[in-house]
């Protein structure tokens, strides 16, 4: 019987023997591999907690929307929004799986990693050599898939309904498996938890079991960020344009939407995610779009020199700009529609230019109109991120990241 065809022990097994099933400074214990036992999707129906919702609505999921505003809908699915996280198939796994592909090596030259996908999904297997003629291994399955793949992913796996990172992730730049973020290279280790914040960003709705903090109902679970995770629960909106008597006036919508939110609010509906990891004070998910988010989440005060990281500060670096000081109406939403995939740097140029003219620009005497699409590319660059740290084969690897402090950087060409 193969590895993966191997039945896992049961959770009270597993948590009995909780000290052999740990794998930690490169060494690697056997243990039994996952099931594969089907998980779904929620039915996008959960109740939302309390927190600024003032028609008790509940989440009635993407397709509802699609009903009205379905060029929308269809665009934003398209967006790293929508992507950040989903179910595993071999297209949202950018990883390869193929001979020659599908190993990552580490700097233990006795434990490799092994991706391989058959009938019953794709798999992640660590073997361990501890001598010339006994190998011990563990393998999980793929359940959910993090990130839209424009830097990279990580995936997650479930352990009856606890869930946990697993510790080979993929680099898009390198085209790549690499150690997940943060794991030692030369170990194994399965035992990362997801926590309520983490899903909070990259999930639209969960229903938290606590304890401990990563148990969940999977099929709870609604992934990627829907429609409602900036519009706010949409249950009461559908049921009013769906009477006899749909509402004419905006404010009778039932629905938020964010550019009728003044400055502040519609920047905490993109700080939820985009100013921090953050330490939640009200349960998961009270937030609804609209509140003011510091009775939410606390955020740590940004550094003077803090730089942009995969996991946000954005915002507070925006706010940082003196293009942002200067104004009283720019805003995330200024240069980002939420509903397009946004992939050319040029692009953006155009919302430069509706202030600043070209010709103002220090480099324009030198380069003349060779920087009419390249502002970003001087003012707001690529940065190396201290803060999501892998490594492939010894060697340690960052992504970079695009600075939202539009300023001027004597380093960039």
């Amino acid at each position: 019987m193969s590895l993966l065809e191997r039945q896992r022990p049961s959770l009270n097994e597993r948590t009995s023997a909780s000290g052999q099933a740990r794998m930690l400074s490169g060494t690697i214990v056997i243990v039994a591999a996952l099931s594969g036992a089907p998980w779904a999707m929620a039915a996008s129906q959960a109740q939302v907690p309390n927190g600024g919702n003032p028609y008790s609505a509940s989440f009635v999921g993407d397709e509802a929307c699609n009903a009205c505003h379905q060029e929308k809908v269809h665009s934003f699915h398209e967006t790293a929004h929508a992507r950040t996280s989903r179910a595993p198939s071999s297209e949202s796994i950018h990883g390869k799986f193929e001979d020659g592909s599908n190993v990552l090596k580490t700097v233990n030259p006795n434990l490799v990693f092994v991706m391989e996908g058959n009938e019953k999904g794709f798999y992640q297997t660590a073997h361990m050599r501890t001598s010339a003629i006994e190998e011990l291994s563990r393998s999980e399955r793929i359940d959910v898939v993090v990130g839209s793949g424009r830097k990279g992913q990580s995936y997650l796996f479930w352990d009856g309904d606890q869930l946990f990172q697993l510790p080979v992730s993929y680099w898009t730049e390198l085209d790549s498996w690499v150690n997940s973020p943060g794991f030692i290279d030369g170990s194994a280790d399965f035992e990362r938890p997801i926590v309520p914040r983490c899903l909070e960003c990259h999930a639209s709705s969960f229903e938290n079991l606590a304890p401990p903090e990563n148990r969940y109902n999977p099929a709870s679970l609604v992934l990627g960020v829907s429609c409602e995770k900036c519009h706010g629960p949409g249950s009461e909106h559908v049921a009013r344009f769906q009477s006899k008597s749909p509402p004419k006036s905006p404010v009778d919508f039932a629905i938020v939407n964010p550019r009728r939110l003044s400055r502040a609010r519609q920047l905490d509906v993109c700080a939820q995610c985009h100013q921090g990891a953050g330490e939640s004070i009200t349960p998961s998910l009270s937030f609804v779009p609209g509140d003011d988010l510091r009775h939410f989440i606390a955020f740590q005060k940004s550094e003077a020199k803090a730089r942009v990281d995969v996991h946000a500060r954005q915002v507070p670096l925006l706010e940082r700009s003196r293009c942002f000081q200067s104004s009283t109406t720019l805003t995330c939403t200024t240069c980002h529609d939420v509903h397009l995939p946004q992939r050319d740097a040029a692009s953006f140029a155009p919302r430069c230019l509706a202030c600043h003219k070209v010709e103002g620009c220090r480099a324009f005497p030198k380069l003349g109109h060779d920087i009419d699409t390249r502002c970003i590319d001087c003012h707001m660059p690529l940065q190396e991120t201290g803060k999501i740290v892998s490594s492939v084969d010894g060697k340690v690897i960052r992504p970079m990241v695009r600075s939202h402090q539009i300023a001027i950087y004597p380093e960039s060409p």
